[in-house]
This record gives structure tokens, sequence and C-alpha cells, in this order.
């Protein structure tokens, strides 16, 4: 099977760690967010892929390049402009001649995608859309559905008494090629506003898939913190990232001093050196190249890679972007900081 990545967001939820990166190459424990999904792909027999890009497409590239060193085939697509989901489906029609599955390239999930493919064929569905149940679902696009599982109704962001259901779309779809004949080409398309209701109204099959699997939209700077911290928790795994008895991930080529202290859970990179008399954790990730001086402390906090906490310096509930450097005996809190950040900006964890 084929499958579509839509990575074509500006993620300005996300700046300034979007500053300069697309957000799916955002660093999730050391490899882009992509990347994470991309893996769980291969497992499951998609050989090949389409990225729909539009902001910063060279990043993306420059680090996949054809995929043939991530067991896949990657080929790239880029916006002019914005198409929205729909419309960068659209673009890429060509690809696409038998089922075939599509992505939002901002979420983390380990979601069954056999099992999702099985039960599409299984209901013979035009288009099948996986959705997670919320609390609240005001603030989303509910689905609702018949008893045989299939879409009823779409309602944009309802109020409690508009709508029983708490089911959201998940941004992973299982399409029939003959879908894309129903939008239109040139402009952008919103699937959720335009095409669903549109299938809806032309009596088309859309099936609900409701598997239960760990499910994030890495759209803001708390989701992106909870990320981390559901893995260092073990409440999604990846392949290769196993931790010790005492939760911790340690690279092989990390040196730590005898005397700093890990707090668990921790992930340490490669080639990461921690001082004497050092803290780290818990719930902390230091990139691979990263250093935490003599007497530093780092909690509950997010180093990308090649960070440099100096002596003395205090770090907390704070994400450190790519080669910055913690001035010796500062202190910082609920901040992100960043070697192209004039300013040192607080961390919105709402």
């Amino acid at each position: 099977m084929k499958a579509l990545f839509l990575a074509g967001g500006l993620g300005t939820r996300l700046r300034p760690l979007t500053n300069d990166l697309p957000k799916p190459m955002a660093p999730v424990m050391g490899k882009p967010l992509l990347e994470l999904t991309i893996t769980n792909l291969i497992k499951h027999g998609i050989d090949e892929i389409v990225l729909s890009t539009c902001y910063k497409p060279h990043k993306i590239k420059e680090y996949f390049g054809d995929g043939e060193k991530f067991g896949v085939k990657i080929n790239y697509l880029s916006e002019d402009m914005p198409l929205g989901t729909a419309g960068a489906i659209k673009n890429a029609q060509g690809f696409f001649n038998e089922t075939f599955l599509v992505f939002n390239a901002d979420i983390l999930s380990d979601i069954d995608l056999s099992a999702l493919v099985a039960f599409h064929k299984e209901k013979g569905a035009l288009a099948t859309i996986w959705v997670t149940r919320v609390d609240n679902p005001s603030a989303y696009g509910v689905i609702e559905r018949d008893p045989d599982g299939y879409i009823t109704a779409f309602k944009e962001k309802p109020q409690p008494h508009e709508s029983s259901s708490n089911l959201i779309n998940a941004g992973v779809y299982v399409f029939e090629p003959e879908l894309l004949d129903y939008i239109p080409s040139g402009r952008a398309v919103s699937i959720e506003r335009e095409t669903y209701p549109l299938l809806l109204e032309k009596g088309a099959k859309l099936a609900v898939y409701s598997g239960s699997f760990y499910w994030l939209d890495l759209g803001t700077h708390a989701k992106y913190l909870q990320a981390h911290r559901d893995i260092m928790k073990g409440l999604f795994r990846i392949d290769g990232l196993d931790y010790n008895q005492n939760r911790q991930y340690i690279g092989k080529s990390a040196k730590i001093d005898r005397k700093a202290k890990l707090i668990e859970p921790v992930y340490i990179g490669e080639n990461v050196t921690i001082g004497s008399d050092a803290v780290v954790g818990p719930e902390t990730v230091l990139g691979a190249g990263s250093e935490v001086g003599r007497g530093a402390t780092i909690v509950g906090s997010i180093a990308w890679d090649h960070v440099v906490i100096q002596d003395g310096a205090t770090v907390r509930n704070s994400i450190l972007m790519s080669n910055y450097k913690v001035d010796r005996n500062s202190c910082w809190s609920n901040t992100i900081l960043g070697e192209n950040i004039k300013q040192p900006l607080t961390l919105n964890v709402t």
C-alpha cells in the first residue's frame, strides 16, 4: 500500500519551535516526529509514501531523501500555496490508483494500521476515518455515527446540547481512489467542511473506526511536552528505545560523572556529558551531544541536540532548542530558549 502525509502546516501554535523547522520535523526523543510515524507504517507493509509539503519543504527532503535508508520509497509534492486538507490530497491524485492511507503529519500514534485497513475493506466504505474520544469535543469537529458504524453527520465545534457524540477526527484515513473525483482541483479545499458533507449528500459510505490506541496532536507547547512525558511513562512505545529497570534510557556513548544524580524517568542521548553533582530529571530529555555542567540542574525539560547547560545553572519545565548555551549559575523556568530567539519566551502550557 501507499500512504500520503499532509505535512504542509505552518506550525503556528508551536512557534518558536517551528521558526526554522516544519512541525513534522520537531524532534521527539531525538528523532523527527515524522520518522516515528513512518517507522509504524513500515511495520504494516506500507512501502511507498508521498509527502505533501508547503512550509520549509527542503528541511524534510534534506533529512529523508528518497527514503532508502528508512526502508521506504518517498515522493515529494510541494504546494505553492496552502491547499487545505482535501486540496493537498487532490494534488497527489496521480500517485494513487488503489486503496491508500492519509495522515496528518503532526500526530503521534501507535494505531494498528493493518486492523484499520481490514475494517475499511469489511465495511465496503469509500472512506474510513479513525476517531478518538475526548472529554470536551466542543473545540473540535465532531463525528456522529449510526449503530452500524457509518457516519451520519459532521458538526464543527458543537455546543454540549448540539451533539451527544464525543468522537473527533484523529487525522488518519483510508480512502478509495474514487473519492478524489469529488474534490475540485486548483484551489484550497477543506475535507471536513466540504468533501465529507458532499459525500454524505451523495449517499457514500463513510465508516468510523474507533480502535483504542495512543493518540496526541502535537499542536501546542503543552502537547509537545506531554508527548515526551507519555513516552517516558511507557504510554507510547518507540522501537529500540528500551529503558532500564530504573526507567532510565542512557545512550551507550554518554559520559555521566559518578557523582551526578539521575531521577527517573529520563532520556540521555548519545554523546551526552553530565558533570559531577549535576541533577537530571525527572521527566527530562537530553538530546545527542548535550552537556550538563557541574552542579547544574535540569528538571521536567526537553533539551534538543548539542545544548550546553553550564555549571550551576538551573532549568525547570522548559524547552531548549538545538545548540543553545545556558549561562553559568542562571535560572530558568517555564521558558523556551533558543539561539535564534532574541528574548526568552514564556512556555505556553495551556
